[in-house]
């Protein structure tokens, strides 16, 4: 795997009056296929690897996405979530300063399961990762790892490549590891308005390039520069 830890975060600055922003691609209050039981996922905007067959290539640009106030986002979280909170992207370990204080201010509110993806190996990050990095993993109870590859696709428990793998940070949901490690489908959500929005991991490469054509749309544009390259 290339790439390094991040010297500085990527995305919207250091904040405002309001607090730290984190430069968000999306949200979904209510994921059932990223994670154990429903769970608010954050997409963050920007990545700096370049995985090849990247389900959300309009999210690498770090130039995209929306600034958020951690605060103001971690009270939605707080209120909507139900069982826990995924962290995706985009590359989450990219603004990990932000991402650590988010989960700082979710849990004073609520103990919820906390979960991230990277592109990253866990061994890298430990070894070379930032002191912020680092942080985050310490706050973390799963951690998918890995860049996506797409000779080694699988129908994999929430990740998409034979490579990455899942791993337990804490005991919170060390019971998983008797479950089948078999994908969790995709989760399919109609409107508002004549959109289609699905969250998950395909269960065959280039599926949201069959999904599109077969629904007549057009693939969102990427703006900008990658920064070098979670797809």
């Amino acid at each position: 795997m290339t790439g390094t830890g991040a010297g500085a975060e990527t995305g919207a600055g250091a904040g405002t009056g309001a607090g730290p922003l984190l430069r968000v691609a999306d949200l979904h209050p209510a994921c059932r296929t990223l994670g154990p039981g429903s769970r608010f996922v954050v997409w963050v905007q920007g990545c700096p690897l370049n995985c090849r067959g990247c389900v959300s290539p309009q999210w690498i640009p770090a130039n995209g996405g929306t600034p958020m106030a951690v605060s103001a986002l971690a009270e939605r979280i707080a209120a909507e979530a139900a069982d826990g909170l995924t962290l995706s992207g985009g590359e989450p370990f990219a603004q990990a300063g932000r991402l650590a204080s988010l989960v700082d201010a979710v849990r004073a509110r609520r103990d919820l399961s906390v979960m991230s993806y990277t592109g990253w190996t866990l061994e890298h990050l430990r070894a070379h990762g930032t002191p912020a990095q680092r942080g985050l993993l310490d706050r973390l109870d799963l951690l998918v790892d890995g860049p996506y590859v797409r000779g080694r696709h699988g129908d994999l428990r929430w990740r998409g490549s034979a490579n990455q793998r899942v791993h337990h940070l804490t005991e919170r949901h060390r019971g998983l590891d008797a479950e089948p490690d078999t994908g969790a489908g995709l989760q399919i959500d109609l409107g508002p308005g004549p959109t289609v929005r699905w969250a998950g991991v395909p269960r065959t490469p280039d599926f949201r390039v069959a999904f599109e054509a077969a629904l007549g749309l057009t693939p969102p544009a990427v703006d900008g520069p990658s920064t070098e390259g979670d797809g």
